[in-house]
This record gives structure tokens, C-alpha cells and sequence, in this order.
């Protein structure tokens, strides 16, 4: 059988897109979509469709993978040899965000309506069709528009926003303010990239006062973008024309359809996105996100490698590439990215964070609690004290696992003294207690409190579990580890938990069958001790910690 690898590295005449073979011209394609490269199974599809003009399944695919790679000059070619009618659902928002970057809304807003293959787009036309009225200097008819829009609807979550940015294109900052307040309150993982582009959008309407409030909350990876708003200046994130304003909702609706794991769409919404506002570096880091999600990673690099040092986001884009690299093991490349920011004598809170970040994916405890250790410093000096806690905690992780148990103690408690009533913060603390036999009633309690604090974590519900389990309590351990296996069904540590307090109550058939769960995901070290206890059966040397 031959490989997808051994098809796509055929020699070059074989991979000639000029071939006269369609078969063969299409199994390249597919070799070269299925081995990660997309932009050259896009090409190879192009030119069947070349072949093939009457064939709108070929013309669709080819299509789909030239959005997909990025490659919007040859996707908008593609896009428009295709009848309207037939066209998928990304090609005519392509062809949409085209229409907006020529100055076209009217144009833009025809193409939202009539026929379409697999779905309307209709729904996107009231935001159009304001953002149409705002350029013809028609405030009035704007805001009308907007705010008939439900909050039901798909464009509710992003109605305010623009209303927003609208009253800001008129230089309207105090009307502006409410709706840029609801929406922050709601934007969720946009908060950042919404705060920046509000805080241009006041600074743009002579509003320093309420532009400096956009960023008082944001964290230390806009340091440099902060600072720019303070001094008066723009960072480039005002969304004040249709085209931005049309890539920033595509942007939120990418984040929406990827938590529901549709596994193509979302990828192809930020690639239009990206095309219609090629300035949004949030678009370049979601990319890389989703990307990497897919096995893909060298292209999420390539893609973070695009965002310059100078953008407000440029912290965001560094910290994903380190994660990405640490996950692909490919550490060297990971701690000269990192070293070369925490050496630079302007270095930030987030750049140190970073270095301490790589050195725990290297396993350099030791060094990552030091890198950890001077980014609390740096944060205590500068007076951000909304950033310490999280510093503390992930300080007291790297002394956890350098088997530094005092000064870990010491570190959480730091972070518990700036917030108390942090789930993340008393559960670490608790957890670590429980597993050192440590003052168990203290332990249970601050678990306990965790999980009021918060419900919904998988983690904390298993730690509750664990805590009763280390009490003997084994019903209503079981009861607390099935609850968390349900919520993460992908965590090993869980069904190691369940399948210990399942064995212990006597329930040893299932207990088998929670260990064989753990397996699936589990990393060598759980890996072994739950091989053990399914040879051997749950002893004090299987046990988990």
C-alpha cells in the first residue's frame, strides 16, 4: 500500500498539476491534504477543476482547500467560477469579504441573500447593512438596525459591541461607554483584543479618560500596547469600517462553532477573516490555535511567525508558539524563543512567565520556579497586583514538582492571601495537603469550598472525590469521581481515582474497567502504576498518590 507521504514526495513530473491523468491528479490531492499540506492539495485540485469545469464537487473541494491554506487569490478565483447558487457556505463569505475590503457593502450585502448550497448567510445582513449606513454618515439609520437585533439571535453577542464602535465612529464616547461595558462583560476569550480595539476607538473619538478605562484591566501580554494608549497613541486595532467589523464577527463566530468541535468551518471563518482584515493579529493567533488542534502544527507557526514584534498581540502570538513547541517537543527551538525575550533588558512579566512556561515543559523545575519567581517581582515592582496570584500559582507548581514542598506551601499561600476565594488556588493547596496526609480536615475544607466555588470543574469535583476517598468515605468518593469522569471523560488522573475507590469499596469487576479507561490517555507514569494494579490488584505500592 502506498503511503500519503510517498504519494506527495512523487517526483516532479508526476507532480505536475498540468497532468493529463485526473485520477492521479486527484489522489495527490488527497495524499497532500491528508499529510498536512494543504496549500499544495489546493493547487492540485485547482487544476483538476481546470479539467473538470462542469464538475462543482471537484470545484467545491478545491475550493474548500484553498481557504483552508490561506490561499485567498486562488480560492476567489475558484470562488467565482462557481454559480452562486452552488457555492458553499465559506465561498460566498469570501466572496462577501472581498466585496467589503473593494468599499462595496452594497454589493457585500446582495451576495448574502438568495440561493446557497448548504446554508444562508442571511443572518449576517443586519450588521451589514449598519455598518452600510454608518459610512453614508447615517447614524440614525444604524443604530436602528442594530438594536432591533434579539439577544437570541446569532448576531446578539455581537450587537452591542458594534453599536459601540459605531457611536465611536461618530465620536460619540459617552453614548458609546454602556454598550462597550456589556460587551466586555461578555466577550469572553475576545476580552483583550475587544479592550484594544475600544480603547483606539476612544482614543480616535478624543476620549483619553474612557480609552485609558479599556485597558486598566488588561493583562501584562498587552504591556506594550497598554502603554501606548496611556501615552495617547493608537495600537491599529480600531474596528471603525465594515470589512473589520465583519473578520471581528467572524472571528467571535469561529470561537462559538469550534466548542461545538465542527472541525472545518471554523478554520476556514478566520481564514476569511484574516483576508478581510489582515491587520487583526487575534485572527493570527486563533489560526494557530485551531491549527494546532488539527495536527498542524507547522502551519500554526508559520502563521504566529506573521504577527510582528511591534502588535499589541505579539505577546499572544510568542506564548502560543511556545506552547506549540513545547507539546511538539521541540524545546531547543521553544527556550531560544522564550531566553531571547526574558533577556532583553525592557523584558516583561509575561516574557519571564514565558522562560519559566518552557522550562517546566523541559522538566527544569528548579529553573522554571526562578524564571516564575522573578516574573512575581517584576509584577510586585510595576504594581500589578492583579497578576500575582497567577504568577504564585504557577510558581507553586514548578516547587511542587521540584519536590520543594515548604516553599510551595509558602507560594500558595501567598497567592491565597491576594484571593481567598480563588477555586484554583484552594484546591491546589488542598489537594496538596490531601497527598501529603497533611492536616486533612484543612484539606478537605478548602476542597470542599472549591467546589462550591466552582461546580463545573472536572478537576476540583475529582479532587473532592479523592479527599473522600483518603476518608474512607468510598459511596461518596464513587459518587463525587463519577461526577468528574462524566464532565472530562479524557482525564487519566480521574479514572485512576475511581477505579482505586471502586477496588476499595470492593467493586473490583469496575474498578478494571476505570483503569482501562485511564489507560487511554495516560502518560507513562500513570500508565505503569495502573498496569500494576491490573496485574496485581490495588496495593499500598499501586495506590495513586
Amino acid at each position: 500500500m502506498i503511503g500519503a507521504a510517498a504519494l506527495v514526495a512523487a517526483p516532479a513530473s508526476a507532480r505536475n498539476p498540468a497532468t493529463d491523468n485526473p485520477a492521479w491528479t486527484y489522489v495527490q490531492a488527497r495524499a497532500a491534504a491528508m499529510s498536512g499540506d494543504h496549500r499544495r492539495s489546493a493547487e492540485l485540485l485547482a487544476a483538476l477543476a481546470e479539467m473538470t469545469a462542469d464538475d462543482t464537487t471537484i470545484n467545491r473541494k478545491a475550493l474548500a482547500e484553498a481557504i483552508s491554506a490561506g490561499n485567498m487569490p486562488l480560492a476567489l478565483r475558484l470562488a467565482r467560477r462557481l454559480p452562486l447558487a452552488k457555492l458553499p457556505v465559506d465561498g460566498r463569505m469570501l466572496l462577501v469579504a472581498d466585496e467589503l475590503k473593494r468599499g462595496r457593502s452594497d454589493l457585500a450585502i446582495g451576495l448574502l441573500s438568495g440561493p446557497l448550497a448548504d446554508g444562508s448567510l442571511s443572518f449576517f445582513s443586519p450588521l451589514l447593512t449598519a455598518w452600510n449606513s454608518a459610512e453614508r454618515r447615517d447614524l440614525a439609520g444604524a443604530l436602528a438596525v442594530l438594536e432591533k437585533i434579539p439577544p437570541s439571535a446569532l448576531l446578539g453577542p455581537f450587537r452591542d459591541e458594534n453599536i459601540a464602535f459605531i457611536l465611536l465612529k461618530f465620536r460619540r464616547a459617552a453614548d458609546a461607554e454602556p454598550y462597550a461595558l456589556k460587551a466586555l462583560a461578555a466577550a469572553g476569550p475576545r476580552e483583550t483584543r475587544l479592550r484594544l480595539a475600544l480603547a483606539d476607538g476612544f482614543l480616535a473619538a478624543g476620549d483619553r479618560k474612557r480609552a485609558l478605562a479599556m485597558v486598566r484591566e488588561m493583562g501584562t501580554e498587552t504591556g506594550v500596547a497598554k502603554r501606548r494608549i496611556e501615552a495617547g497613541k493608537r495600537t491599529g486595532s480600531t474596528i471603525d469600517e465594515p470589512a473589520k467589523a465583519y473578520a471581528e464577527l467572524l472571528l467571535g463566530m469561529a470561537v462559538d462553532l469550534n466548542r461545538l468541535d465542527n472541525r472545518s468551518l471554523p478554520i476556514a471563518m478566520v481564514q476569511v477573516a484574516r483576508y478581510a482584515d489582515p491587520g487583526n493579529a487575534a485572527g493570527a493567533v486563533l489560526l494557530a490555535l485551531l491549527l494546532d488542534g488539527r495536527g498542524r502544527a507547522a502551519e500554526a507557526l508559520q502563521v504566529l511567525d506573521s504577527v510582528p514584534a511591534s502588535d499589541p498581540l505579539a505577546a499572544q502570538a510568542q506564548d502560543t508558539a511556545a506552547r506549540i513547541l513545547i507539546d511538539e517537543k521541540r524545546f531547543d527551538e521553544a527556550f531560544r524563543l522564550a531566553r531571547s525575550q526574558a533577556s532583553a533588558s525592557d523584558a516583561t512579566v509575561s516574557d519571564l512567565a514565558r522562560l519559566g512556561d518552557v522550562y517546566a515543559g523541559m522538566k527544569r523545575y528548579n529553573e522554571a520556579a526562578d524564571a516564575y519567581g522573578r516574573a512575581v517581582n517584576l509584577a510586585r515592582a510595576q504594581g500589578l497586583q492583579s497578576e500575582l496570584w497567577p504568577l504564585y500559582l504557577l510558581q507553586a507548581s514548578a516547587l511542587e514538582d521540584a519536590d520543594r514542598w515548604p516553599e510551595t506551601k509558602q507560594a500558595l499561600h501567598s497567592a491565597m492571601a491576594l484571593a481567598p476565594d480563588q477555586p484554583l488556588i484552594l484546591n491546589f493547596l488542598g489537594y496538596a495537603k490531601l497527598e501529603r496526609g497533611e492536616d486533612l480536615d484543612a484539606a478537605e475544607a478548602m476542597i470542599r469550598k472549591a467546589s462550591a466555588l466552582a461546580p463545573d470543574d472536572a478537576s476540583i469535583t475529582d479532587s473532592l472525590g479523592w479527599a473522600l476517598y483518603k476518608r474512607g468515605r468510598y459511596a461518596d468518593a464513587i459518587e463525587a469521581l463519577q461526577r468528574a469522569a462524566a464532565k472530562d471523560p479524557g482525564q487519566p488522573e480521574i479514572h485512576e481515582h475511581l477505579g482505586d475507590a471502586l477496588y476499595a469499596s470492593g467493586r473490583r469487576y469496575e474498578a478494571r474497567f476505570a483503569w482501562n479507561a485511564a489507560l487511554l490517555t495516560a502518560e507513562e507514569d500513570i500508565a505503569a502504576r495502573v498496569r500494576a494494579k491490573l496485574d496485581t490488584g490495588l496495593t499500598p505500592a499501586t495506590a495513586a498518590p
